[in-house]
């Protein structure tokens, strides 16, 4: 983007300069902002690591039609009633979310304050004094020397610099862009709290079902020390069988033990995300079942209009540009408007009397003949953040698109993994009953045994594992889409201008 030249400035305030209605409209300097485009290349007509991609693998699917896109409450896909009541409580009491919402408050409140410069200012400075001039002034100028007065004013005094050039008018931009701004932020916000719930919830059930491994690992290798312990009493079996039953137990309950650590902290953080205190705050035992449901991924076209961040960075070159048409303004002379009037008397009871009356108005001029470059120093400083602006803008598309590539290549490939570890799981298991029966007969040592059971629970952990990981990658995929949030949500220049209501500029206790 190029900054127009001088010449084309000065040209600007000559035609302005023969408007009859300059007072009332004036005119607007300053580059008209026009999105730039977000990549130098065209999005593909499809996602790569769709698994419509991969025809032939097996596991997750994409939901049909492809295009189809979340609404409003995305984590209603999981169908978990207990993960929605956690989530409507995040939405009224996380306190991020509040403070991202107060910003945005903040930024509306600007808006007004940038719009009042298009009007005029009114003040009033009543005063009264008494006083008395020396007696000694011999031949001064001063009336009855030696003498008590008093003087009681009322003044009025209005002034008014009407916006000839934009400046205001560019200033208000600013500001609506920057409150849109804020609603993007806050959208932000609010979807990047709502993932991290939606994954610590989960998390929270691969604990449990860990622990529900585990226990039931710990049933089955209690058996097996009976077992060892009951042969080595008849003479049957060895000590070390018993030992090596011994230390397989104390091994598995150990592990079940240090997973109260993780879940914990799951929970907790939850607490945190949702307003509650951590100490009055648990989540029920039940391990995790559910497997990502379809989510529909939409055309990689539509992406830019899904996330919030994106919006966010639109919104900040819009600002950027806005600032340009402020930094130009300068180069223009100010005109400001100035009357004031009111009444003044040495006796409170003539203070409104017509002849207490007195009155001021005249027009003031000023420009800046000579600066040493600063003002277009400044507008050089604001083109160059506008140009880094459209740089940002560019990077957190080429970011989302990454996201979006990085997730669906997680859940596709983890439910082909998945598919493999059953399998894994299953032939563990067997390995583990051929192995003890063998014990049994007198063919293998115990030590076997304690293989074959410890590779069944590492394949069964790592299968627990990989569905808690393929769950918080679906959610992950779900926030780099966009959640259920759209552009059409963004409020408008005119919604962000709206005034603040009572409950809105209510001190909070």
């Amino acid at each position: 983007m190029d900054v127009k030249p001088m010449t084309n400035l000065r040209s600007k305030f000559a035609i302005c300069s023969a408007v009859p209605v300059l007072l009332l409209t004036g005119c607007m300097v300053g580059p008209k902002y026009h999105t730039p485009p977000a990549t130098v290349t065209a999005p593909p007509v499809a996602y790569k690591e769709s698994p419509t991609q991969f025809q032939d693998s097996d596991g997750w699917k994409v939901a049909q039609p492809q295009d189809a896109m979340l609404h409003g409450k995305w984590w209603e896909i999981y169908n978990d009633p207990e993960l929605n009541t956690l989530e409507d409580q995040l939405n009224i009491n996380n306190q991020n979310i509040k403070q991202y919402f107060e910003n945005f408050m903040e930024a509306r409140a600007l808006i007004a304050q940038a719009r009042s410069q298009l009007y005029p200012t009114v003040g009033t400075s009543p005063s009264f004094s008494r006083s008395a001039s020396s007696a000694n002034l011999g031949s001064s100028g001063t009336a009855n020397p030696g003498k008590a007065s008093s003087l009681t004013s009322l003044p009025v005094d209005v002034s008014w610099e009407p916006d000839l050039w934009g400046k205001v008018r560019s200033l208000i931009h600013e500001e609506q862009y920057n409150a849109q701004l804020s609603a993007a932020d806050l959208e932000n916000e609010r979807l990047t709290e709502q993932a991290s719930l939606a994954s610590f919830f989960f998390e929270v059930r691969g604990q449990d079902a860990l622990q529900q491994l585990l226990d039931t690992t710990v049933d089955a290798d209690k058996k097996a020390l009976e077992l060892t312990q009951a042969s080595y009493e008849t003479g049957v079996g060895d000590r070390i069988s018993v030992v090596e039953a011994e230390n397989t137990l104390q091994n598995v309950q150990s592990q079940a033990i240090n997973l109260g650590v993780a879940r914990a902290q799951y929970e907790h953080a939850i607490a945190v995300l949702v307003g509650a205190n951590a100490s009055a705050f648990s989540i029920p035992v039940k391990p995790l079942l559910a497997t990502p449901p379809p989510i529909p991924i939409g055309l990689p076209s539509a992406l830019l209009e899904r996330r919030p961040d994106i919006a966010a960075a639109e919104r900040n070159m819009a600002s950027a540009n806005a600032q340009i048409g402020i930094a130009e303004a300068a180069f223009y002379p100010n005109l400001t408007l100035s009357a004031g009037g009111g009444f003044e008397s040495s006796t409170f009871k003539h203070l409104f009397d017509w002849p207490s009356r007195f009155w001021s108005i005249g027009p003031t001029v000023s420009e800046t003949i000579f600066d040493a470059g600063l003002r277009r120093a400044t507008v050089n400083q604001y083109v160059a953040v506008y140009n880094a602006d459209i740089a940002s803008y560019r990077q957190t598309v080429l970011t989302a698109f990454q996201q979006v590539e990085d997730s669906l290549a997680a859940v596709r490939i983890l439910s082909q993994q998945i598919l493999r570890q059953q399998e894994a799981a299953k032939s563990a298991q067997e390995f583990v009953t051929l192995e003890t029966a063998r014990y049994e007969t007198g063919i293998d040592p115990y030590v076997n045994v304690v293989t074959a059971q410890t590779t069944l629970l590492s394949d069964q952990q790592t299968l627990a594992n990989l569905h808690v990981q393929q769950m918080t990658a679906s959610v992950q995929l779900i926030e780099a889409l966009g959640g259920g949030w759209d552009r059409s949500q963004l409020p408008t220049p005119a919604q962000v201008s709206k005034k603040l209501d009572k409950a809105e500029t209510t001190i909070q206790k």
